[in-house]
C-alpha cells in the first residue's frame, strides 16, 4: 500500500499532463485535418509558406492554386495549406442591407483633395532668370 501512495504523485502528474497538453494539441490536429479534407474549388487559402491564392483545382492530394494579378497558377500539396481565409457562413439578407447603406453612406464622404502645384518665382520663364542670360551670352 505504500507503494501506490508513493506512486500516486506520477501516476496524477501523468494525468494532468494528458489533459493539459497532449488531448488539446490531438483535437487541434483533427481540427486541421478536417479543415484540409474540406478544402473545395474557389477557397481562398494561405500556404505554410505565406503565399494567398485561390484553388481552381484539387485532385487528390494536389491543389492548383491561382495566385496575384497574373493569375500565376502552381500546385501546392493539401498540407500546405494554413488557413482558409473565406470559410464565412453567408450574409443574411438583413446585414446585406446594413453593409449596403455604409457602403453608401462612405461614398457620401467627401474625398480628400491634393494641394495644388505651386508656381515657379519666375512666371515669364528661364528668359528672364539673369543667371541663363549671362550664360546665353558667352
Amino acid at each position: 500500500m505504500d507503494q501506490f501512495f508513493a506512486l500516486l504523485p506520477l501516476i496524477l502528474l501523468i494525468f494532468i499532463m494528458y489533459f493539459l497538453m497532449i488531448r488539446p494539441q490531438r483535437k487541434k490536429e483533427k481540427a486541421i485535418a478536417a479543415m484540409r479534407n474540406s478544402l473545395r474549388v474557389g477557397d481562398e487559402v494561405i500556404t505554410i509558406g505565406g503565399v494567398l491564392g485561390k484553388i481552381v483545382k484539387t485532385k487528390g492530394d494536389v491543389l492548383t492554386i491561382q495566385v496575384g494579378a497574373d493569375k500565376i497558377k502552381f500546385e501546392v500539396m493539401r498540407w500546405a495549406v494554413s488557413t482558409v481565409t473565406n470559410k464565412e457562413p453567408a450574409p443574411s439578407p438583413s446585414k446585406r442591407v446594413e453593409t449596403e447603406q455604409y457602403e453608401d453612406e462612405q461614398e457620401e464622404t467627401p474625398k480628400k483633395t491634393m494641394p495644388k502645384r505651386m508656381k515657379r518665382a519666375t512666371e515669364s520663364g528661364p528668359e528672364s532668370d539673369p543667371e541663363i542670360e549671362e550664360d546665353n551670352d558667352k
